[in-house]
């Protein structure tokens, strides 16, 4: 992944302003556009010191290389969050228990901004996925996951099922998201240190991804449609995580 990166968009721009504002070098206003919103948005960059440089829309189409940026982009260094599993089970150990998010196979990056989004709010630790069969980081994954991939650690390994493994010798129970499997997403323990594992649209997850978990269940549907899409099968699993560890 390259040491700099480009966001478009306000969710982007703002998130990383309030996180990292040290991290953006340059941000690129459309100097037409003198709404409250983009107002707000100079003052904030105001007040974190970060140079603002108004120009034209063309220069930003450029800039963002054809991802909607809505008159605003910003040139920063990537930053810096967990690189490896371990070290995110490391900050966790003794404190609570792991809640990891496993794509297999998810190339849309609107899928992923989708999933990284629906991760920030769940409260899920890291997302990891294949370098061999998966989307980095790109534009449209900052502007879509409206800064989620700012305060979510994205992790891609070059072996996947051998991470899995590991994450196995750590105590992390892996629960694979399968139409066919018989037990329900309901009947999992989601208070475990775990991690749902997801495959991609159509094609699911990989045979070696799917004998590495340690459970399939499936995800009950009432609607006509024959299968859900993995963003909103990962917030129907983080979710169901989430509400069994808020209960006494």
């Amino acid at each position: 992944m390259s040491s700099h990166q480009v966001l478009a968009g306000f969710h982007a721009v703002t998130a990383r302003l309030r996180h990292a504002p040290e991290s953006i070098k340059e941000l690129y206003v459309e100097a037409s556009r003198r709404d409250k919103r983009m107002q707000a948005l100079i003052e904030q960059a105001q007040a974190a010191k970060v140079r603002v440089r108004p120009v034209p829309a063309e220069r930003l189409d450029g800039l963002a290389h054809g991802t909607r940026h809505q008159g605003v982009v910003a040139l920063a260094q990537a930053h810096a969050l967990a690189v490896d599993v371990d070290e995110v089970l490391d900050l966790l150990e003794g404190k609570e228990p792991a809640l990891l998010l496993i794509l297999d196979g998810v190339t849309d990056p609107h899928n992923l901004g989708a999933c990284l989004r629906t991760a920030d709010a769940a409260g899920v630790h890291a997302v990891i996925a294949p370098r061999d069969r998966a989307v980095g980081l790109n534009t449209t994954v900052q502007r879509v996951a409206c800064g989620a991939a700012d305060t979510v650690p994205y992790i891609m390994v070059t072996n996947l099922a051998r991470t899995m493994r590991r994450l196995k010798e750590r105590d992390v129970w892996l629960v694979g998201a399968d139409d066919q499997a018989e037990a329900g997403i309901h009947q999992v323990d989601a208070r475990r240190p775990m991690a749902w594992v997801m495959g991609a649209e159509g094609e699911g997850m990989r045979r070696l991804t799917r004998e590495t978990c340690d459970e399939l269940v499936s995800i009950p549907m009432r609607g006509s449609v024959e299968s859900l899409n993995v963003s909103v099968a990962s917030a129907v699993c983080l979710y169901e995580s989430v509400r069994q560890r808020r209960q006494p």
